[in-house]
Parts: C-alpha cells; sequence; structure tokens
C-alpha cells in the first residue's frame, strides 16, 4: 500500500471520528457533558494519548533508523563496487570481462531500482542480480594467476565479490519487513479514539472544526512519513542512488 494512501486513509479515519465525536455531542443529554464528566473523559483519554504518542515516537524511531541503515548500505555497496573494480584493473587485463559485467550488473540495478521486488526480476534475456554476481563470481575464480601478488589479487577480488553476493541475499531476506501493520493498526484505532473524544467536547464552530483537521492532518503526515521511511528505496523519501551513480562513472578506468 503506497505511503500516500496510507496517510490519507488515517485523516479519513480521523475525521470521521472527529464528526462522530460532534454528532454524540449534540445527542447527549446535557448532565452527560458537565464539568465533572468532561474531566474524567480527559482523565481516560490521557492514558490512550500518552500511549499513542508513545507508539508513534517508537514508530518514528524505527522507520528512521530502517532509513539510516538503508543509506549506509547503499554507500557501502558502491565503495565495494569501486574497490572491486580497481582490484581487477590492478590484476590485469585478464579481468576485463569480469569489470564488463559488474558495470551492467549497476546499470541494470539502477535502471531497476533497489528492492527485494526488483532486484531478481528477468527482462527478456536479461539474469536477475543474483546471477550478474555471480558471473562475476565465476570469471574471478577461473583466473590462473602468475605469482603472488596476482593470486592475493585474485583472493581479494573474490572476497569483495562474495560480500556483494551476501548484503544481495540479505537484502532479500529483509525485503518483506517493511512496516509492522499490526503496530499501525492499534495507534490509528488510538487515535480515532482521541478525536472522537475531542469532537465530543468541542464546540461545534468553524475555528474549533479547522484546528481539529489541522491537528488530524498533522498526525496523518507523521504517519505517511513513518510508513514512507519504512521503505527507504521506494517512495517520496527515497535512499539515493547518487553513490552508485558516482560509482559507474569511474568503473572501468584503468
Amino acid at each position: 500500500m503506497g505511503s500516500l494512501l496510507v496517510g490519507g486513509l488515517v485523516f479519513v479515519f480521523l475525521s470521521m471520528a472527529t464528526s462522530i465525536g460532534l454528532v454524540v455531542r449534540g445527542r447527549l443529554p446535557d448532565h452527560h457533558l458537565n464539568a465533572e464528566s468532561k474531566d474524567v473523559i480527559r482523565l481516560a483519554t490521557a492514558v490512550v494519548g500518552t500511549l499513542s504518542a508513545l507508539t508513534l515516537g517508537l514508530l518514528i524511531a524505527s522507520a528512521k533508523s530502517s532509513y539510516d541503515n538503508a543509506e549506509v548500505e547503499m554507500r557501502t555497496a558502491a565503495a565495494r563496487v569501486l574497490l572491486l573494480d580497481r582490484v581487477m584493473a590492478q590484476y590485469g587485463p585478464e579481468t576485463d570481462k569480469a569489470r564488463q559485467l559488474m558495470r551492467e550488473l549497476i546499470e541494470r540495478r539502477l535502471s531497476r531500482g533497489w528492492t527485494a521486488e526488483t532486484t531478481d526480476e528477468t527482462a527478456g534475456n536479461a539474469p536477475g542480480e543474483y546471477q550478474d554476481i555471480e558471473a562475476v563470481q565465476a570469471v574471478l575464480r577461473s583466473l590462473a594467476p602468475r605469482g603472488s601478488v596476482q593470486h592475493a589479487l585474485q583472493a581479494r577480488a573474490v572476497e569483495v565479490s562474495g560480500m556483494m553476493a551476501e548484503a544481495h541475499w540479505l537484502l532479500v531476506e529483509s525485503g518483506e519487513e517493511g512496516l509492522p501493520w499490526a503496530f499501525v493498526t492499534v495507534l490509528v484505532c488510538w487515535l480515532s479514539l482521541l478525536f472522537a473524544t475531542f469532537g465530543l467536547q468541542a464546540p461545534a464552530n468553524l475555528t474549533v472544526l479547522s484546528i481539529l483537521l489541522v491537528c488530524a492532518l498533522s498526525v496523518a503526515g507523521a504517519i505517511f512519513l513513518v510508513s514512507d521511511m519504512a521503505n527507504p528505496y521506494v517512495g517520496l523519501i527515497r535512499v539515493s542512488d547518487a553513490p552508485l551513480q558516482f560509482a559507474i562513472e569511474r568503473l572501468g578506468k584503468p
């Protein structure tokens, strides 16, 4: 589900909860909304409000952590690509095929996007990314090093390509994590209850209604941010692929 859709649905739910509170307010007897009753309502909703604030804070922190980790992964991947290319360049012209395969791998990755859903897609005769990485590793393992220097460079190239393959499978395995929907569902229920009590206690004038709608929009915006950052490679707030763009400009140089 798209982040904008999630934020929009939350805004609709909170607006509906506020409207329900306003409708119920007009139908309740006066003694149900006297000062003592409102004090009890405020005390009860304060507990739910505290829980909602803590839950929303945890979700934001978790989403920000996911985003930061993805950004580090992107930079690490670009650094490993450059390192592997330079190691192969030092080995000699025997690695030209592997260097070309790796360049094609990065170009394909940039065109498809950096997500678990697209990383192993096949397009026509183009293989999935894991097959690209394995093809590079196969070329590196087939090299016949002459002397200790080339032997060390081959070992280092195989090691770095192995780390790239490991990062690929880690991305695939973690691709389904995303947003904890059970957490979000409970949070939206709590927030809807809060906004219903706001409507229950609020006088029905334009100023109050406008403030409540702005608050609902602000909360929906926070949920949108959580949803978008929990999927850091897609959406409006995404990890930049600038490190890979920089890396691909330097690949293949002598």
